[in-house]
């Protein structure tokens, strides 16, 4: 919307500067702010915010009219901890459709929704969130904690993310695949490193080198799939505290937003920071606002304790969309450092089962990690607040390491 207000208010600009009369333009003359992404990524992050705050209390009032408690999983599955959570019982799932909702209205109405890079990482976030909410309405109607069987969503998550991981392969103003030569070499199609120096889509980055590390060409596609699946699930296994998965996920969503910001810009990327450059990836910084914006609306409902839960709902959606942002950006490795804390928990939960299958014994007192510094005795808030602040200092540490070699 804002977008198309600057486009037709430029038209009119245009026509009567041509003419040699003002009027309604040259009046409206503010409205060339719509043109500038910091402008449009502020906006968009403010009225997802906003949204939030407004809707929020109808969305737990019809939760609740529902009856889409959150299952708890009972003392036999998991012993002390059903002690520590058993207040939460009957606390509405599926907040996450207000996180979802919001940012794509806020993506609709401040981003130019057709640019491939905003298309592909709404999409994806979309179609994670429609199978998360499935997957949460099957636990509320069974009043089970299982919900979709593991192989069932894990099948549809590599279904989403291999289109996604096509989709970015094959679009030609992504990729720079089936445009021509001199659309590539203008730099309006694909992605260069440095000045001007054309880099396929399969090639693996890390702002420490400035140059590719390796270039997997078309089996990027699983590579990007996999990154898309494994962020939806460690996302997924982080929101299991009050507010713990949303809080990771601003820091997170911030971070990128600034790298596809300046990504988008020519001097920042290729003079001076010499990461990947495309002409159309600026604008995804509107859709990560937005995202950070609508984070910041739902943490304040889903703050300790909790008036509502975000469920596959919304962790399935942030984290393909994450996924998808980090490929976008060309900053998949970087995903590890600046969403460390999803990765944290994923390692967790793979380390203590494969411990216990292997040598029959625990490495923690139970995972995802967070719930083994609550059975240390760290009260619930302790855990959230600690895990937010390395959170924050792993974006920030991410950030850094753009400019050091």
């Amino acid at each position: 919307m804002l977008p198309a207000i600057y486009d037709f208010w430029l038209q009119a600009f245009e026509a009567e500067k041509a003419s040699g009369q003002q009027g309604w333009a040259h009046a409206c003359s503010f409205l060339n702010l719509f043109q500038y992404i910091t402008f449009r990524a502020a906006s968009a992050g403010l009225l997802a915010f906003i949204l939030s705050l407004l809707i929020g209390p109808r969305v737990i009032r019809k939760l609740i009219s529902l009856k889409v408690g959150q299952p708890i999983r009972t003392a036999e599955e998991v012993h002390k901890l059903a002690e520590l959570h058993g207040g939460k019982i009957g606390t509405p799932t599926m907040g996450g459709v207000l996180i979802l909702g919001t940012v794509l209205v806020a993506t609709l109405v401040c981003a130019r929704p057709l640019n491939p890079f905003v298309a592909v990482c709404a999409c994806s976030m979309a179609a994670c969130g429609l199978l998360g909410l499935c997957d949460d309405y099957k636990k509320v109607k069974e009043r089970k904690s299982d919900g979709v069987s593991s192989r069932t969503k894990l099948f549809w998550q590599l279904v989403i993310a291999l289109v996604a991981a096509s989709f970015i392969y094959f679009k030609p103003e992504i990729s720079g695949i089936g445009a021509s030569e001199a659309r590539i070499a203008a730099g309006e199609a694909g992605f260069t490193l440095g000045k001007g120096n054309p880099i396929g889509i399969g090639s693996i980055c890390f702002p420490l080198f400035k140059t590719p590390i390796v270039n997997l060409g078309i089996f990027i596609i699983p590579f990007f799939a996999l990154i898309i699946v494994g962020c939806s699930n460690a996302v997924n296994l982080t929101d299991g505290l009050d507010g713990l998965a949303t809080g990771c996920t601003i820091s997170t969503a911030l971070a990128y937003s600034l790298l596809a910001y300046l990504a988008g810009h020519y001097f920042m990327a290729a003079e001076y920071l010499v990461i990947p450059h495309n002409i159309y990836i600026g604008e995804l910084a509107v859709f990560l606002m937005a995202l950070a914006g609508a984070g910041f609306g739902f943490l304040w409902f889903n703050c300790h304790p909790a008036k509502m839960f975000m469920g596959d709902t919304g962790s399935l959606a942030i984290g393909g969309a994450l996924g998808t942002a980090a490929i976008c950006t060309k900053q998949e490795l970087l995903l590890v450092i600046i969403g460390g804390i999803f990765v944290m928990e994923a390692m967790s939960v793979i380390l203590q089962v494969g411990s216990f299958k292997l040598r029959k014994k625990r490495i923690f007192k139970m995972s995802p990690i967070h719930h083994h510094f609550e059975l240390l005795g760290w009260h619930e808030s302790q855990v959230i607040i600690r895990f937010w602040i390395l959170s924050i200092m792993l974006a920030l540490f991410g950030l850094a390491i753009l400019k050091i070699a």
